[in-house]
């Protein structure tokens, strides 16, 4: 056994890397290549192969029989779980080579299940969950928890650890009477029961702006034919409100303010959800004949969005501070 500037490497280990971090510990036949760089803390299981263009890296653990060839970047905290396999190569042949590998990025916390197989040039969100055997042939969003193959979204990860409970969702109230309105949580999020009048003529479901919505809005839009396995919204808002009315079908709304998460089912018009600003919003399962629409409450405006959930942490952070 090697032990060299607090890097631990097995006497039946290859380590030919000087790009390793302090408390790292690399075992029995593992083999790191020169150009490798891997950060403090991590565990390197037996049986692991590095190539050259790669880089891991603090306190990541990557266990038995794992290669990370040309491309692959892991975060700080990922998990790799036995014998996952990554590619780098869309169309491999034997002695042909591309002129650049994809690169595969798994961002902070995200974690792989054994036997997991991952395509390259995808994104793995940050907090991610890969379940054991899946195929992942896509981006992965922040959170969400994927299996099968191809792998597809069936939940997401609660804040702290493990999945969500079960989506809820609020069944309308018949008759016209006062809407009821829910807290849900998260960061002044509200399920509103909007009125609901049926009779042998047909149903009707009505709401006033300020009143049961509460803001006039500026702007609207309708999403519709979905493909059931996309995901939409993946974004937070600095400014702008909105209010959700899924008004056919059925989809599933994650709700996420930096500290708390939650995941709603909304199945009828006779319900709506409103999202004040800085909630990072999603929105999944679509029915094949879902119609959503949505209130907004300003026009758009592409510098009010935040597009990316580091950032969103980040402001979400200021933002509690402040």
């Amino acid at each position: 056994m090697i032990e060299m500037d607090n890097v631990f490497v097995h006497e039946k280990a290859l380590c030919e890397s000087a790009t390793i971090g302090n408390g790292t510990r690399i075992w029995a036949f593992a083999h790191i290549l020169p150009d490798a760089k891997i950060g403090e803390g991590c565990n390197i299981c037996d049986g692991v192969f590095i190539e050259n263009d790669v880089v891991v890296g603090d306190n990541v653990t990557v266990k038995c029989g794992v290669q990370l060839w040309d491309g692959v970047s892991l975060e700080d905290n990922v998990f790799v779980g036995p014998n996952a396999t990554f590619t780098n190569d869309r169309f491999p042949r034997s002695k042909v080579y591309p002129e650049a590998f994809h690169r595969t990025i798994v961002r902070k916390g995200a974690s792989i299940g054994a036997n997991a197989t991952i395509l390259p040039g995808i994104e793995i969100g940050p907090g991610a969950m890969i379940g054991a055997g899946a195929v992942v042939t896509r981006s992965v969003p922040p959170n969400a928890i994927v299996a099968g193959n191809p792998a597809r979204i069936k939940g997401y990860v609660q804040i702290g650890g493990g999945q969500m409970s079960k989506p809820v969702s609020l069944a309308p109230t018949q008759g016209a009477i006062a809407s009821g309105v829910q807290d849900l949580g998260v960061g002044g999020a509200t399920l509103h029961d909007l009125k609901v009048v049926a009779d042998m003529r047909g149903s009707l479901t009505a709401g006033e702006f300020e009143r049961d919505i509460p803001f006039i809005p500026q702007r609207y839009f309708v999403v519709f034919d979905v493909p059931t396995r996309e995901v939409r919204g993946e974004h937070a808002h600095k400014k702008c409100k909105q209010f959700l009315i899924c008004l056919k079908g059925s989809v599933g709304v994650l709700l996420d303010d930096g500290k708390f998460r939650r995941e709603l089912i909304l199945d009828s018009p006779g319900m709506g959800i409103y999202m004040p600003e800085m909630i990072w919003g999603t929105q999944y399962k679509y029915s094949k004949d879902s119609v959503l629409l949505v209130f907004a409450s300003h026009f758009y405006d592409p510098s009010d969005y935040i597009r990316t959930y580091d950032e969103f942490q980040k402001c979400s952070a200021n933002a509690n501070a402040d």
